[in-house]
């Protein structure tokens, strides 16, 4: 029992470092694509969009990334940055579930479901 015990710890501590690891790639990540779209705004002296216009959705963001346009890449970057804690929540869950802490899956779940349909309200909007 002692082993069992010794190895679901080790196993957490395990699952922490990477939550660690995630939390600081993710923003390493992030700002390093936001640093590209600025430096290419600061290059440019633009946003690559008319005065005035922003991409509002994805398809927009997309095609402003094949273009590279500055605020498109930026917006990337965001996004990016917007996700790293959601992919926390979905490894938060698996740690959870490892640990056979179900009420903490249940509640870490209804998190995710809630940060999902902000996600999509936010897309609709």
């Amino acid at each position: 029992m002692k082993n069992s015990n010794e190895s679901v710890n080790q196993e957490m501590a395990d699952v922490e470092l990477i939550i660690g690891k995630i939390l600081q790639l993710g923003v390493i990540i992030s700002a390093a694509i936001m640093l590209i779209g600025l430096i290419l705004l600061i290059a440019t002296g633009s946003t690559g969009f008319p005065a005035g216009q922003y991409p509002t959705d994805f398809t927009e963001i997309g095609k402003g990334l094949l273009s590279f346009k500055p605020y498109s890449i930026m917006m990337l970057g965001i996004f990016c940055l917007i996700l790293t804690p959601i992919l926390r929540v979905i490894v938060s869950i698996y740690s959870f579930y490892k640990e056979h802490d179900f009420l903490y899956v249940v509640i870490t779940s209804i998190v995710l479901v809630i940060l999902m349909i902000s996600f999509v309200f936010g897309i609709l909007r």
